[in-house]
């Protein structure tokens, strides 16, 4: 049997394979998904089908197999984020919600916390968040470059114990 022989036999028996989609997922997008994953497993492994024996019951088994395994992995992540549902649901719809004004609260923490550094380890710190590199820093403040690290690393250090909750 040749690979286009084989190709037209999977391709014929599509239409037996779209309603048994629809009865295991319940859902027509859903079916869509799991058929197209069958046909294409089923022409990808067409060295494992054995010419002479039932292709439909063949496809049948690479279907159902596909959707248990999906079945499963749906639900130990729903198991995982069961805590929050709000999260699933959010998934779910493809919708992200953003909250501006607790963004806002927290940039104005931050940026007050960084007003409120020493000026030797502000002026540093705000030359590296904006993207000098450490050796730029020490170049422009002409300070050695040891001195620049140690500085960028105790204004963390102060910023995270200011802002931590």
């Amino acid at each position: 049997m040749t690979a286009a022989d084989f190709n037209s036999l999977v391709v014929g028996h599509g239409d037996i394979l779209r309603p048994y989609a629809i009865s295991l997922t319940r859902d027509q997008e859903d079916a869509k998904d799991l058929y197209q994953e069958t046909m294409m497993r089923a022409l990808l492994n067409k060295d494992k089908y054995q010419f002479g024996t039932n292709l439909k019951a063949w496809l049948y088994t690479i279907m159902r197999n596909i959707f248990i395994n999906n079945y499963w992995r749906n639900k130990k992540f729903a198991k995982l984020s069961g805590e929050i549902p709000q999260d699933i649901a959010m998934y779910e719809r493809q919708q992200v919600s953003y909250n501006e004004g607790w963004n806002n609260v927290r940039m104005a923490e931050v940026k007050k916390a960084i007003d409120e550094l020493p000026a030797v380890f502000r002026l540093s710190f705000e030359l590296h968040y904006t993207g000098y590199k450490y050796q730029e820093i020490a170049d422009l403040l002409h300070e050695p470059l040891g001195t620049v690290k140690s500085r960028i690393h105790f204004a963390r250090k102060m910023l995270t114990s200011q802002l931590e909750r």
